[in-house]
């Protein structure tokens, strides 16, 4: 035998792992590319009418008139939409355009301030070790079980002696941090940011904040974004505590819509052309963001 032959053992040892290594292969294979099937689009599209269907109600019904919910439903609409849209936008009691911008300004600076403020908690939490830190997320985490409508009396309190009630800046001071965002946020950091990568950039001279900015900061945008979605769709939809500290000369949107059905007659074709109306911002956000924050997703997926 000469020495270039691999003894038998080798050859013996490596057979029976062939098989094995094949059907891992092919079932890789097979798994990425498997399509859906039937059934698969027959959930999505039962789904997709669950959900749409309230919207579609509710231009249905806001396209009509006064006599639209006395008539049998159709599923076509009517031609009073316009018509009803303008009637909410000129409604004197309502000021729909102040509320739409106090709407705006108010879910953007809320939102944007959770996701700072989440961020530099969960980098804390997740990455940095210091005395109390995990009995300290959990304290956070436990806040999420207290009912918000328990802190609205003291909180009321508190704002009027500061002179803040009627002012847009009393819904957004108390919604600048949130829990679940820091929850969130130190979930994703632990798991999408590796210890060798912070230790590395360490050895190359980089400070804390250095660190954070080029790691944490980078590896957080696709939860970031995410968060920054559902902080503002969560802000928008807000109606409890803003009814509560503002007044009619300066709501939001939600409260000045709730202005339309104040009266002894309600037209629910012009109070829910309203709420199409309120609804559209939000689909803009998601038609234009949606593809941003699908491609930073997939871009921030940790591999394996």
């Amino acid at each position: 035998m000469s020495l270039s032959t691999p003894p038998p053992v080798a050859i013996v040892e490596s057979i029976p792992n062939e098989p094995k290594r094949r059907r891992n292969e092919s079932r890789a294979t097979k798994i990425r590319g498997s399509r859906p099937t039937f059934w698969t689009y027959a959930i999505l599209a039962i789904v997709f009418v669950v959900g749409v269907f309230p919207l579609y109600w509710s231009f249905i019904i806001g396209s009509g008139d006064a006599s639209s919910l006395r008539r049998p439903f159709g599923w076509v609409p009517g031609a009073n939409f316009i018509a009803n849209v303008t009637a909410v936008a000129n409604n004197e009691a309502v000021n729909f355009w102040p509320a739409l911008w106090n709407s705006i300004y108010s879910s953007g600076l809320i939102a944007a301030a959770v996701v700072i403020t989440s961020t530099l908690a969960g980098w804390a939490f997740a990455k940095l070790k210091f005395l109390g830190g995990p009995a300290l997320l959990i304290f956070v985490v436990a806040t999420m079980a207290v009912p918000a409508q328990l802190g609205v009396v003291p909180l009321y309190i508190l704002f009027s002696e500061l002179g803040w009630t009627g002012q847009v800046g009393a819904i957004i001071v108390p919604a600048l941090t949130s829990a679940f965002g820091v929850f969130w946020m130190t979930q994703y950091l632990r798991q999408a940011v590796p210890d060798e990568l912070i230790e590395a950039a360490r050895v190359d001279g980089a400070s804390q904040i250095r660190t954070f900015w080029t790691v944490g900061v980078t590896a957080a945008r696709p939860a970031a974004a995410m968060l920054f979605l559902f902080t503002f769709v969560g802000a928008w939809n807000n109606f409890f505590w803003p009814f509560i500290v503002l007044d009619r000369q300066n709501p939001t949107l939600p409260v000045a819509l709730s202005l339309l059905q104040s009266n002894y007659f309600v037209d629910y074709s012009v109070v829910l052309a309203g709420v199409v109306l309120a609804t559209i911002p939000l689909l803009l956000l998601f038609i234009f963001a949606g593809k941003q924050l699908v491609s930073g997703i997939m871009a921030g997926a940790v591999k394996g």
